[in-house]
């Protein structure tokens, strides 16, 4: 948003208080009263635009850098709307509900928690929501650790970290779609950049949780059953329906089609599947493209796992996106977020420092407002060209947004995630989060990257010598 000109540079102080004030709605209203974030975004947006009254700028000046964040976006709209799409479409056709069969079957008695871990991945992927993950097939694993009298708080450790890695490493996840979209990178180049975290940090929380996991010889697994069973009654369940879905996106992916596109082929070839299993009316398919697709199996969690998805199901989150972008652009034009990264910039002129930076920024973000949203659009928004500034690619950011914004989310206590899945699971967020490795080890892995300075891409002006281009940035430091 550094493209949008400031009509005033107010003093520091002056930056800090208005920045401050903004803080502290969000988090009174997000933590205090448990508020959607729409509401304190929209009274964010009234006191910018009250202040910008006050300092006497024009309020058309006002109204355009509002008009000007939220246009950033509107690729993320259109990204989002198809995604919702997506969903109803691999809903109906049993492409979802096939997957999540497939992880059913891999469930035994030996390595529990890695199980819990894979599982709860593969049905994040599918469902491209960690919390949905988390709140269905989540609780069904809380269920089963009750029953066997195993560490609850573990489990939950297990079952957040594989919820988060698959809607990190989902392409029908609007947090991943929201880091790409919003700095134009491509959304699978994005997804394999962020393989160089996303993988270690699984892989390492994968044999953690297969060494604590408990030596169980009899297991009640009956809330699994009821599970699969539900699942088959559905008449969805099918090889074919997960199969051709899956390789239309990837043989998209490997000929680097973009994402929309991508999204398209995938749900025309799920609609196309559904006709093996019933001709609906148009206008029936229709309404669940629009307003999702409506599980009536009779099983409580298996409805709540299917009933989803539809361009409806994305206003949610394309509301908070227009609202938080539009409070950027004002942020721009009262000058206030170019006066406090003026402020900082002066240290921030190494790969390493912008890398470090933009991590914590996106930390402190989840941790002042508890909004993973937020913290994804502020760290791109602000530090997107200083990134450019060093050649960096913007994927690098992206990864950096994803790694210290999405998945650091479910660790605060009085973040939107953070409480939605200690209420659902039934185990304090401080109980499970020192077992929620995976969601641990991304931001440490970000930082440890940008401190070595591997897996960072650079543009083509700067990757002929980026040792070189980095050591006359440092040399300005003096």
């Amino acid at each position: 948003m550094f493209r949008i000109k400031s009509e005033q540079m107010p003093s520091l102080p002056e930056a800090i208080l208005v920045i401050s004030a903004i803080i502290a709605i969000m988090s009174v209203s997000i933590i205090y009263f448990e508020a959607p974030p729409h509401i304190p975004l929209t009274i964010s947006l009234l006191l910018l635009v009250i202040y910008g009254i006050i300092k006497k700028i024009p309020y058309e000046k006002l109204q355009e850098g509002f008009s000007e964040g939220a246009t950033s976006g509107m690729g993320a709209v259109f990204l989002f709307f198809m995604i919702g799409i997506l969903i109803a479409a691999w809903i109906y056709s049993g492409t979802i509900p096939t997957l999540i069969y497939a992880g059913f079957e891999l469930v035994t008695p030996r390595f529990y928690y890695a199980i819990v871990l894979i599982v709860t991945s593969v049905v994040g992927i599918c469902v491209g929501s960690s919390l949905t993950t988390v709140a269905t097939v989540g609780l069904a694993f809380i269920g089963i650790s009750q029953a066997l009298d195993i560490s609850l708080a573990i489990t939950a450790g297990a079952i957040v970290s594989g919820a988060f890695f698959g809607d990190k490493m989902s392409p029908i996840s609007d947090t991943t779609n929201m880091a790409s979209s919003i700095l134009k990178v491509d959304l699978f180049d994005h997804i394999r950049n962020m393989m160089w975290t996303t993988v270690p940090a699984f892989l390492i929380g994968l044999v953690i949780f297969g060494i604590i996991s408990p030596s169980i010889s009899t297991a009640n697994f009956s809330e699994m059953e009821l599970y699969q069973q539900g699942l088959l009654g559905t008449g969805l369940i099918h090889w074919y329906n997960a199969v051709i879905p899956l390789a239309v996106l990837v043989i998209f992916s490997i000929f680097k089609a973009p994402a929309l596109l991508s999204l398209t082929a995938g749900t025309v070839s799920a609609i196309l599947i559904s006709f093996f299993h019933a001709v609906p009316s148009i206008g029936g398919l229709l309404g669940i493209l629009y307003g999702g697709y409506v599980s009536e199996t009779g099983i409580e969690q298996i409805d709540s796992l299917l009933t989803r998805g539809g361009m409806e199901s994305m206003f949610f989150t394309i509301a908070i996106i227009l609202l938080a972008l539009g409070m950027g652009g004002l942020l721009f034009k009262l000058g206030i977020v170019p006066r406090l990264f003026e402020a900082v910039e002066r240290i921030l002129q190494s790969a390493k420092s912008v890398i470090i930076g933009s991590a914590l920024n996106a930390i402190g973000v989840n941790v002042l407002v508890g909004e993973q949203y937020l913290s994804i659009l502020l760290t791109t928004e602000t530090f997107q060209s200083q990134y450019q500034k060093l050649g960096l690619a913007n994927k690098n950011l992206s990864r950096v947004a994803e790694d210290a914004g999405t998945v650091v989310n479910p660790l605060v206590p009085w973040s939107v995630c953070g409480v939605f899945i200690a209420s659902v699971l039934g185990v304090p967020t401080l109980s499970y989060l020192p077992f929620a490795f995976f969601c641990l080890l991304c931001p440490i892995l970000t930082i440890f990257f940008g401190i070595t300075g591997k897996t960072l891409t650079y543009t083509e002006a700067a990757a002929v010598n980026p040792v070189q281009l980095e050591s006359v940035e440092k040399s300005k430091m003096g």
